[in-house]
């Protein structure tokens, strides 16, 4: 087989292993939320969200080294080993009977999520560099993984608790998932070929690390944080959250959920070849941007809000003669009242609301024979807000945010390359160390947000607040190379006095 068979056939199998480990590693979203819900474990929000995290964390904290090791060994056998080891933990978890033995073995299966670390060092020594981009794109489609969890893991539960009658029965999920890894990494010892970075064969430990003492490294990271990491943290948290705000069945959830995260995993091939043909960093613009818009617009909470409004005041004062539900006689004087509407959007709640709506009216607060003096009050004001938070303009949003997310981790994937081509393996590794950091501390963040406020949508303003700061970074960043590559066009928005540019405009336009 020619390299370039090899190399195509390495990024198949890179491919399919990181779809089945990244499936592994999101399983708590699902079965932590099927557990909670079927009352067979009574664990709050917070404790929700650790469980969640926790396989992020150390699935993250071992990519570095995983990183390193690949760069030594080759991706061959460390990924074939990682596969391995990963099962058996997640194997183990079908004995869990605890809070903290589900954290110890959410803790040891979580080490399926360093197979990014290790596929993108390992896919990466196959392709040059115009074509890095879109192979770790291809590459980076196993995120789908998460959907195939979301959407099947709980029919799977379903079919295994006999519908809930045998709760029990989801002590074989972890096992079927376990049996998958061990499938996986016999499968890839027998189907891929061996290749390392030869010229890092002989560094220290040291020199691999030189690296991470660039300030790009960590900027690289915080890219990551919000695109990756607020990834892995939302196709997990989107189904407690979708059954909670939204009153679905945890098996309608987890297909909603799929909505956000299948096409984010395999839309990263577009944002490979979008990196690869327009360059990493305009790219980010654009994916920090439209996630910027969107995180907005969900911040927006479901309302249904009464408020006191504009009332009405008697102008003179008088005895009350007559209190109708659309007027109030004072006297002579007549005080035409705002009728409350005959239905509220909230009653016809099935009707399509994409903007909140408002409305007003008055209600008498005296009554007839009543004596009221100048400016008392006769009826009070009463504003009714209400904002739906339509199912599926929420889901259109979260779709196009992870659209963008999606593209942006090609983006970032891309740019590691072109600055650290003789360190991939070990800025990936950190790089995804700091975006699985995200996958980890943002469910624990959004239960603890969510516990103090009460208010499900405390998630999207908190990841607005981080796609802002990261947004905010790379302008300045590209005003620092404009600065440094174009001084002139920095230094002058009009032309440059008695330079072409200036003459030309003056011919022109006089």
């Amino acid at each position: 087989m020619t390299d370039r068979g090899k190399g195509m056939m390495v990024l198949a199998m890179n491919t399919i292993a990181f779809t089945v480990c990244f499936a592994c590693w999101t399983m708590n979203g699902v079965l932590v939320t099927y557990l909670i819900d079927q009352r067979i474990f009574n664990w709050d929000k917070a404790q929700m969200g650790w469980l969640i995290g926790v396989p992020i964390l150390s699935g993250s904290i071992l990519r570095l080294p995983l990183g390193v090791l690949t760069d030594r060994y080759g991706g061959r056998i460390v990924y074939t080993v990682l596969l391995l080891v990963a099962a058996v933990p997640m194997y183990l978890m079908s004995y869990a009977n605890s809070y903290q033995q589900f954290l110890w073995g959410s803790l040891g299966f979580g080490l399926a999520g360093t197979a990014f670390a290790v596929g993108i060092a390992y896919t990466s020594v196959w392709f040059p560099k115009e074509r890095q981009g879109t192979a770790l794109g291809i590459f980076g489609m196993g995120n789908a993984g998460s959907a195939l969890t979301s959407m099947g893991a709980p029919l799977v539960l379903r079919a295994l608790t006999n519908g809930g009658t045998n709760p029990e029965g989801w002590r074989t999920l972890p096992k079927l998932y376990a049996a998958s890894l061990v499938v996986m990494a016999v499968l890839f010892l027998f189907l891929t070929f061996p290749r390392k970075v030869e010229h890092n064969l002989e560094h220290t430990l040291m020199q691999r690390l030189a690296p991470l003492k660039s300030l790009r490294v960590w900027r690289f990271g915080l890219y990551y944080f919000v695109v990756f990491g607020a990834f892995v943290a939302l196709a997990q948290w989107l189904i407690p959250y979708y059954v909670n705000v939204y009153s679905m069945s945890v098996a309608t959830a987890g297909m909603m959920a799929a909505i956000f995260s299948l096409p984010s995993g395999v839309i990263r091939a577009l944002g490979g070849w979008m990196s690869d043909r327009w360059g990493g960093r305009a790219v980010m613009y654009w994916v920090f941007g439209v996630c910027l818009l969107c995180l907005v617009l969900l911040c927006v909470p479901r309302m249904d809000i009464r408020s006191p409004g504009e009332g009405v005041m008697a102008d003179r004062a008088g005895t009350v003669t007559a209190v109708a539900p659309n007027e109030v006689t004072v006297g002579d004087r007549r005080y035409v009242l705002a009728a409350k509407p005959a239905s509220t959007p909230a009653e016809a709640d099935e009707e399509l609301l994409i903007w909140p709506t408002l409305s007003s009216w008055q209600e008498p607060v005296v009554t007839v024979g009543q004596q009221v003096a100048k400016k008392q009050l006769l009826a009070r004001g009463v504003t009714h807000i209400y904002f739906q938070a339509n199912v599926w303009v929420f889901t259109f949003l979260v779709f196009a945010v992870g659209i963008a997310m999606g593209i942006g981790k090609a983006g970032v994937y891309k740019l590691i390359p072109d600055y650290f081509p003789r360190d991939v393996g070990v800025v990936g590794g950190i790089v995804g160390v700091i975006g699985g950091l995200g996958g980890f501390f943002c469910p624990i963040i959004f239960g603890y947000l969510l516990r103090a406020t009460g208010i499900w949508t405390t998630t999207w303003f908190f990841l607005a607040a981080a796609t802002l700061v990261s947004l905010t970074w790379l302008h300045l960043v590209v005003q620092h190379i404009l600065r440094r590559e174009a001084p002139q066009v920095m230094r002058h928005i009009e032309p440059v006095p008695g330079g072409q540019f200036g003459k030309d405009m003056e011919a022109t336009y006089g």
